[in-house]
């Protein structure tokens, strides 16, 4: 018997999803956990910012550890940017500012929004 259907479905998820998929995953659960880290720090829960910071730095350092540096320019500019909101994030977190955590969802979501156009061109189209 599983313990947790939801734990497995989720897990179900992740090991059947295709790279482009894992990805878009990765963007969301980072905006996720962005959002919830300014809720926190406007309920003043230092504590809860702190972890969810954490958590989307861990998120935006595999996707940086896992760019194909031979595709050239854009895995370059990549990683510059994941470098970069990872510097905003460590800003955010010493002084837990929610203006730098804007900052960061402002450039996850448009690179998750390219990330969406990609997997949605390639996705195979059916009929109605």
């Amino acid at each position: 018997m599983i313990a947790n259907p939801y734990d497995h479905y989720k897990r179900v998820q992740v090991e059947t999803a295709s790279q482009g998929r894992l990805i878009l995953m990765l963007y969301a659960g980072a905006l996720k956990n962005l959002r919830n880290a300014q809720n926190y720090i406007q309920q003043k829960d230092v504590s809860g910012a702190h972890r969810m910071l954490m958590k989307t730095q861990d998120i935006i350092k595999e996707l940086n550890i896992t760019l194909n540096m031979n595709a050239g320019e854009i895995s370059n500019n990549l990683r510059n940017l994941y470098l970069y909101m990872l510097q905003r994030l460590v800003e955010a977190n010493v002084n837990k500012d929610a203006e730098k955590i804007e900052e960061v969802i402002e450039l996850l979501t448009t690179l998750k929004e390219a990330w969406d156009a990609v997997i949605l061109k390639n996705k195979p189209v059916t009929a109605p």
